[in-house]
């Protein structure tokens, strides 16, 4: 796909994506969550939804819930400048209400969100141990 193509197909996730944010948020506040844990959950999504998603592909949300191993593992580690243990642990708890929101209204399959379950409760702790290393990698290479 050349690059024009491809970022008009971006334009039109992110304005899909836009819609499907809206949509997470008022199921959060149905569900009586704080507006901070709203927003943190909404903020952290986005991030996921437009910039990983789109960030080498045009990929449509529901596409993602295959690629969290990638992301964890790599992506967020080297792009997201906040990452950290707890912005792991906070992101992961995000994209399970995200994926279960989107199970609920159809727009994944049930089998896809307990196989996404399954593997952060496999890969979780490999995704830290990935971040104590790159941790450690940029810290021996910083000299002042």
């Amino acid at each position: 796909m050349d690059y024009e193509t491809c970022e008009a197909e971006c334009e039109k996730i992110r304005a899909e994506n836009q819609l499907l944010l809206d949509a997470f948020q008022e199921d959060l506040k149905a569900k009586k969550l704080s507006q901070k844990t709203i927003d943190k959950h909404v903020s952290n999504i986005d991030f996921y939804i437009n910039d990983f998603l789109l960030y080498e592909d045009a990929e449509p949300p529901e596409d993602g819930v295959i690629l969290l191993n990638y992301f964890f593992s790599s992506w967020f580690i080297r792009k997201a400048m906040w990452a950290s243990a707890a912005s792991i642990k906070e992101n992961i708890t995000s994209l399970k209400k995200f994926y279960g929101f989107l199970e609920e209204k159809g727009r994944i399959e049930p089998d896809e969100y307990l196989d996404m379950l399954q593997e952060i409760k496999e890969s979780k702790e490999e995704w830290l141990e990935n971040l104590r290393k790159y941790d450690q990698e940029t810290a021996s290479s910083d000299f002042w």
